[in-house]
């Protein structure tokens, strides 16, 4: 079993940044971040597996960096030039195995607590 415990959410304005991290209590290849926003379905925001090998959404390509240490075994997400579409939970999210693209962010085995970010227009 793989605990997964987020920090970083908060409020900020649209056009600001914000930066989430996770903590897991062990080496895992794949981590990823996905969200939820009010009323809609979990949506996988970015990935990347224990090589540094990255994915990311259409929707935070270019605004978003997924990152992470493996000695430390934390993710990060950079997330900048927020808008109130990124408004939602952010959950941190590890699955094991050797490859992580065939399983959806969202549908990933450990997951964390969600930390909510809140972006104002």
């Amino acid at each position: 079993q793989v605990h997964i415990v987020e920090s970083g959410g908060g409020s900020v304005e649209a056009g600001g940044s914000l930066t989430l991290s996770c903590v897991s209590s062990g080496y895992i290849y794949c981590m990823g971040w996905f969200r939820q926003a009010p009323g809609k379905e979990p949506e996988g925001v970015a990935r990347i597996d224990g090589g540094g090998t990255t994915w990311y959404a259409d929707s935070v390509k270019g605004r978003f960096t997924v990152s992470r240490n493996n000695d430390k075994k934390t993710s990060s997400l950079q997330m900048n030039t927020l808008n109130a579409d990124d408004t939602g939970i952010y959950y941190c999210a590890a699955q094991g195995g050797s490859s992580c693209v065939h399983k959806p962010v969202p549908n990933y085995s450990y997951k964390g607590q969600g930390t909510k970010v809140i972006v104002s227009s």
